[in-house]
């Protein structure tokens, strides 16, 4: 089903009917809602995967670079790894400040790798401290969104989220 779920979610975005997933999957429409009771619930068990590579992303950048840079290339990864689905940043919001809502929850590890990355480049100077890791996760929620509908390449994607990201560091 998840596997079903994710190419009907590249292909034709995260709002597709949930029917093509359950025909896909090879599935009746009452074993996919037995299993997923809504359509964030079924996001959230996918978004799962992306998060845990995402993790390992952050502490790979937190190790490599500087705080500056670290925080820098995760905000332009996250944004990319944010639009890959149409309308996911759609979601992402709507399901951003409901603690019980299943997306919520999907995307906290995400959450704490921002702030984690973010609290580095403030304690090393270099990021100012009048943000906070929710504001800049609302940003780049906001910036997947443009990178989707405008189209970006990564090059584009990655100064779309400079110029966009400029007033975070010092």
């Amino acid at each position: 089903m998840l596997s079903a779920a994710r190419e009907i979610f590249e292909s034709d975005g995260v709002l597709a009917p949930l029917n093509g997933i359950a025909v896909r999957a090879g599935i009746g429409n009452a074993t996919l809602y037995r299993n997923f009771p809504t359509r964030e619930d079924l996001l959230a068990a996918v978004v799962e995967t992306s998060v845990e590579d995402a993790v390992v992303k952050a502490e790979e950048l937190a190790t490599a670079l500087a705080p500056r840079d670290a925080l820098a290339e995760w905000l332009t990864e996250l944004a990319w790894r944010l639009r890959i689905w149409h309308d996911l940043p759609y979601c992402v919001a709507a399901a951003h400040g409901d603690a019980d809502a299943p997306l919520s929850s999907a995307y906290a590890p995400i959450l704490q790798q921002t702030a984690r990355l973010l609290r580095n480049a403030q304690d090393a100077g270099c990021a100012t401290s009048e943000i906070t890791a929710e504001e800049l996760f609302e940003l780049v929620t906001t910036l997947s969104w443009g990178i989707d509908r405008f189209g970006d390449d990564e090059e584009a994607a990655r100064r779309r989220t400079g110029i966009a990201t400029a007033g975070v560091f010092l």
